[in-house]
């Protein structure tokens, strides 16, 4: 029997499980009747560091296990922010103009990619943690980023990118990562608020116990807000699970009937 033949027949003989969609976390901390204790220990790392592994997703609030609602941040990262953004008057009325289209210019209606703001509300992203580099990993259009940690400074911009050029560093249990060099025009959230390529994005990751993690980001974009503003991310673990691979482009059928002005 030649190796082509004795894979396919065990593999007959076997079904693998798709995905591994249900297949159990390892090292995942348990409660008396198997479900997932969330509420346990941070992990760490060899070094000690916490150890923010895992794929995660945005918190949806309690009334959300009984109604099906979504986060507020899914849509408007502001929701949060008592007076609102601090626009710069032409970029308050670009984000007007961006909602009026119903987001015919945004970029995930192009299959584009949404951004590293955008992304912490609206997808499932798996991150990897290793000695001197993060790896985030987007279920949206299987893309990923790195957040270097092995000290290296900030780069000199030569080409502006999506996601930016991040660099990270640890302040007791929080990796602060600042990100810089964006492409100029993305979207912070689906309402169309934006960021220009002179923002400046603070991230700062804490993970309090095994199954939460808060991600607190700050946008200096002087070119379009009058001053700094920040903001607060709840994310919990997604166990038992893999991330599935999702290509925009596959069999999309919207981005041809789109006329321009009309968001239609």
């Amino acid at each position: 029997m030649t190796m082509l033949a004795a894979f396919v027949v065990a593999a007959l003989a076997a079904p693998l499980p798709g995905q591994w969609l249900h297949y159990p976390t390892p090292g995942m901390p348990r409660t008396a009747d198997g479900k997932p204790n969330l509420s346990a220990p941070t992990p760490r790392t060899a070094d000690g560091r916490p150890d923010l592994s895992g794929i995660w997703a945005l918190q949806r609030p309690l009334a959300c296990a009984a109604t099906g609602c979504v986060p507020p941040e899914f849509g408007n990262i502001a929701v949060s922010l008592k007076d609102g953004l601090p626009y710069q008057p032409w970029a308050r009325d670009l984000a007007k103009n961006r909602r009026e289209s119903l987001r015919m210019d945004d970029p995930i209606s192009h299959c584009l990619p949404p951004g590293i703001v955008e992304l912490e509300t609206i997808a499932y992203k798996k991150i990897v943690q290793t000695p001197g580099l993060l790896l985030v990993l987007n279920e949206y259009n299987s893309s990923f980023r790195q957040i270097f940690t092995d000290g290296r400074p900030s780069p000199t911009i030569d080409q502006t990118a999506w996601d930016g050029y991040s660099t990270g560093k640890w302040e007791g249990d929080t990796l602060v990562v600042q990100t810089t060099g964006f492409r100029d025009g993305q979207w912070l959230d689906t309402e169309g608020n934006l960021l220009t390529d002179a923002a400046k994005v603070t991230e700062r990751f804490h993970r309090p116990d095994f199954g939460h993690l808060e991600v607190e980001i700050t946008v200096d974009d002087p070119k379009a807000y009058t001053k700094p503003f920040t903001f607060k991310v709840k994310q919990v673990l997604v166990s038992d699970t893999e991330l599935i691979e999702f290509i925009c482009l596959e069999n999309e059928k919207d981005i041809q009937h789109m006329n321009a002005g009309t968001g239609k």
